[in-house]
This record gives structure tokens, sequence and C-alpha cells, in this order.
């Protein structure tokens, strides 16, 4: 049958099982929308306020239900207004498709009015992208745009279309999509061989958890492979909940912010099995003394990973669940436990601690986990409020701590709180904010609202720009340039602007009753804890140390 452009993309978002796009039109786009419009029973479309929460609640969406997210934009400032959230996706692996419409094919590369060339803007941070100047060339291109997006390592791919490749007919006929394959056909029966090899000769192995533990699936397998083997595990920011946070073996993040059992122990083992991680410069500081002690394995669906910031011993390219699946069915179960119980002592000795005579970010998180029993669906900003999430929340499975790991962007959550919870409605979804990070996005609150979308904006307000203050600090000679916000903003009165309830407290005593209050109304909820400018994350390891420098408040004062 023949079609419009705009049509033949509302029917491959059908195709592709696209029940919720998150965007803003504009006038190249709006053949799009006025299509949307008709369908409006069929894809959900939800007005963002500004087309980088649009990115933000795609990204978010994606991560919360392993599903494609997707986002739209107009030509020229819509269009750029969205490449922080496609570069927030791109450095974590997401899968998203990032719909823009450009002006009409006639009048490309004429400085035309809100023209850009938003193909070449994204190239550096995208999987793939298309240019779409004629209406055939449509739907071939935003088919392979979702197979590109959620194969192999997922990432984002813009589709750029032309304002006539939206108006033109042409003949369209439906195509069942191909279910996605996992990457098995790089996985080699000597890197097996090898990696087994390695596994039983080691007599103190720590297991690596990464981001691509959580996004191949495979938290399982890697809940048998752990007990298997006998090994402590530690995770990375992104690797969170692919490995139950309540489980014995379980010792912390890894890297600046990880705790001391982790950092230690990964620094005297002597195998470190990292599943799905990318050896980040937060997790490793300084690569030449990272686990010296150590060989290592490192197991990824990208060959690019290999060797690139750390020298391995082993590696396995593939799947992360589909390597896990042959070397559990190889594997006997072995025993470590002299090493476990060293780890233990470990975790014993350098537990978590904080001030607990007064309000603090991790008394509030450790609250929020104790009101939510560990089921919610946790996403921060970046910054103290991301590592505190991070450090006091327990992560019972995947797809519930969603966080900027890779870009680190601030206004991040807020944008991915809305996408999370529109894809799993039935989950308590709270964004852990910063007061700074808060003021990037806040807008987003009018959103949330109009849709009455009951997310919890948790603002940890301490009055400063937290993490910088703290380097500040450290470093800095407590040169405070910038990063004081001690004006006149009301956080609750600003809610209540937007249509949202803010709340404010001040006092531990009020944490709990304000949070069980926020999660039964139904509403969407801005919540203030007011908190000290000078509160600290801690463990941390400076910039470029080994893990063994990790330090604490406790440290500091001995010195």
């Amino acid at each position: 049958m023949e079609l419009t452009g705009a049509q033949i993309l509302v029917e491959c978002l059908k195709e592709q099982g696209v029940d919720t796009v998150f965007g803003y039109p504009g006038g190249a786009i709006l053949n799009v929308y006025d299509e949307l419009y008709k369908h409006s029973d069929e894809i959900r479309h939800i007005l963002t306020s500004h087309e980088q929460g649009a990115s933000h609640a795609a990204d978010g969406y994606a991560r919360a239900t392993g599903k494609v997210g997707v986002c739209l934009a107009t030509s020229g400032p819509g269009a750029t207004n969205l490449v922080t959230g496609i570069a927030t996706a791109y450095m974590d692996s997401v899968p998203m498709v990032a719909i823009t419409c450009n002006v009409g094919k006639g009048l490309l590369g004429r400085d035309s009015f809100q023209e850009v060339d938003i193909s070449g803007i994204t190239m550096p941070i995208t999987k793939h992208n298309f240019i779409i100047k004629d209406a055939e060339a449509l739907a071939p291109a935003l088919r392979k745009a979702f197979d590109i997006a959620r194969s192999g390592r997922p990432g984002p791919v813009l589709v750029d279309i032309t304002k006539n490749a939206t108006a033109d007919k042409t003949d369209y006929e439906y195509k069942k999509p191909e279910e996605s394959k996992r990457v098995t056909d790089t996985i080699k029966d000597e890197d097996i061989e090898k990696a087994l090899e390695m596994i039983r000769e080691a007599e103190r192995p720590f297991i690596f958890v990464g981001g691509g533990s959580v996004i191949s699936g495979a938290s399982e397998m890697v809940n048998i492979f752990a007990h298997k083997v006998n090994a402590p595990v530690c995770d990375s920011l992104m690797g969170k909940g692919a490995f139950n946070g309540t489980d014995p073996l379980y010792t912390g993040m890894l890297g600046m912010h990880g705790t001391k059992a982790s950092n230690f122990g990964v620094a005297h083992c002597d195998l470190l099995i990292t599943l799905g991680a990318r050896f980040s410069d937060r997790v490793t500081g300084d690569t030449s003394r990272f686990a010296k002690k150590a060989k290592i394995l490192q197991i990824d669906i990208d060959p690019a990973e290999i060797n690139k910031n750390v020298l391995v011993s082993g590696s396995v390219i593939g799947d992360v669940k589909s390597v896990l699946e042959i070397l559990n069915a190889k594997l006997p179960d072995m025993k470590h436990d002299a090493w476990v119980e060293e780890v233990e002592a470990l975790k014993n000795q350098y537990p978590l601690k904080f001030d607990d005579d007064r309000l603090t970010g991790p008394y509030v998180v450790e609250e929020l986990y104790r009101v939510t029993k560990g089921d919610a669906i946790i996403t921060t900003e970046v910054g103290q409020n991301q590592m505190w999430a991070a450090q006091y929340y327990k992560y019972k499975g995947p797809r519930t701590f969603l966080t900027s790991g890779g870009l680190g962007t601030m206004g991040y959550g807020l944008g991915a709180g809305i996408g999370a919870k529109i894809g799993c409605p039935e989950k308590t979804v709270v964004n852990v904010a910063g007061d700074g990070c808060f003021r990037m996005n806040m807008n987003e609150i009018a959103t949330a609202a109009r849709y009455q979308v009951p997310i919890i904006e948790l603002v940890l307000n301490n009055h400063v720009l937290g993490m910088v203050r703290q380097w500040q600090t450290l470093y800095y000679g407590q040169r405070y340039s910038a990063t004081v916000l001690n004006d006149q903003v009301d956080f609750v009165k600003l809610a209540e602007a937007m249509g949202a309830v803010g709340m404010r407290v001040t006092k531990k005593e009020e944490v709990a009753p304000a949070l069980e209050k926020a999660i039964a109304m139904g509403r969407p909820v801005v919540l203030e804890c007011v908190i000290d400018s000078d509160d600290k994350v801690f463990p941390m390891m400076s910039p470029g140390a080994p893990l063994e420098d990790t330090f604490d408040a406790d440290d500091l004062n001995q010195k």
C-alpha cells in the first residue's frame, strides 16, 4: 500500500513494538506529529519540557525495560538539544533510536532556518546514523536503526529525515522484525579452555561485574558462577544489581569511591575475573599498578575493550550470559574458603560508615532502602548523590540502578526516572539528586506533573556543588570557586508551582515518614533533604592513585 513517509515512520514504530516515544515538536517534524496524533491509542507520546529531557527519558525507559528507547526532535536546536542524551546513552551502551527531522532536501546545505548537520554532529556518539532524503529509504533505514541499536553491544542510533521525505508517498509493506541474536560466534573453544585453566589454578580469585552483565541479562548466570568459583564479588557503577547486593559474597563497588574491602581485595587477588566491564579510569586508578598481583581474565562482547585500558592474561569475546553458561557447565564447585574469609574480614574491618548524629546523604539513602525494602528503581544524577546511592542502597536485581556512568551527565536522573516509571509503572521510582543537578533539568517536574507520573525527586540539598567542593577541599586548598549555591531558590515552592507536591525535611526522624507519605501519594513529589555543605563521599581513591591508597575520613584525621 502507498503511504506518506510520516505514516511509514509510525508503522515502522508499531512494527518494532514501540508503545511510548518521548519528544518535542517543531516545524520540520510536524508531519510526523500529525500522524502520531492519529495513532495516539497505539503509541503514547510524552511531551517533555526540553529535548534533553526526552533523550534522558528514552534512555531511562530503555535501561529499565531492556527495550529500545525512542526520542523525537525537530531540526536545528531541537536536534542539538538531544546531543547530551545521545552521548550519555553511547557511553553506557543503551539501545536508543533518536529520530530527528530536517529541512527539505532542496534546502540542505543552504544555511536554511533551523538547519543543522545533526548526522555529522552525532557521528562520534552513535553506533550509526542515517540521513534519509527520500521516502523510499525510510522503512529500511528505520528497521536497520532498531536492529543496530539493540544488537551486539547496544547503543544509540540517529535517523535524520528531511521534511519532504515525511510528506512524499511510497509503497509500504509490513515486515516482522527479526529477533536479535546473542553474539556467540566469537566464543572460541581455546579461549574457553584458557579461561577454565586460569580459574582452576587461582587460589585468590575475585569477580568484577560490569554493565555488560546487566545488558546481557546474565544475573542468574553470574550468581551461579560466583558460587561455583566461591569467590568474592565487586561491581562497577554500571554493574550494580547484576549480582545481588545482599549476597554474603558481595563486597561493594570497586574504584574511586569503592569499598576498602573491594579495593584492597582486588589489589591482593591472584585472578580478577571481569564480566562485561571496560576498566574505566574511575575503576582502575593508576593502570600500571592496577591488580598487579593478579592475572586478569576479561569476558566482554566488544573486542575493542580487550587490552584497551588494562593488559589481560586471557579473554573470551562474546555475550556475557552465553559465555557464563558455557563456563558454568564445565566448572566444578570450587573451594576458596580461606580467601573468602580473608575478604570477609576486610568487610568487617572497613565497613561503610558516616556521622549518625545528624541528617546526611548516606542516612537518607539507607532510609530509602529500608522504606522501599530494596525493591525500587533508583535513578541518580551525578556527584555525591550518585555515589551515596551506589554505596548505601543494596541492589538485589538488574535494571534497578540507572545512572550516567560514562559521561557523568548532571540532569540525567529526572528524565530517566520519568522514562523508567512509564516503562515499569508497577515499580516505585526515586531519583536521588543533588541541588546542583536538580537545577539542570528541574523543568521536567512539570512533565511528571502534566502526565501525573508518580516519581519521587529526592533532592539532597547541601547548597553547594558537593563533589566539586569535596575536591576543592582535598586538592585545592579550600578555594571554593563557583561551587556555592546558597541563594533564595525554594524547591518546595518550585515543585508546587509546577504542579507537584513539595516537601522538606531537616531532621533524621522526619525522613522515613516523609518517604512513606511521598510513596503513598501516587503523585510526583519533590522531597528536599537539607544536609551539611561539607559532607563527603568516603572511601575515596585520589585520581591516578593505586587501589591500595584508598582512604576515608579516619585516615585523614590520623594525618
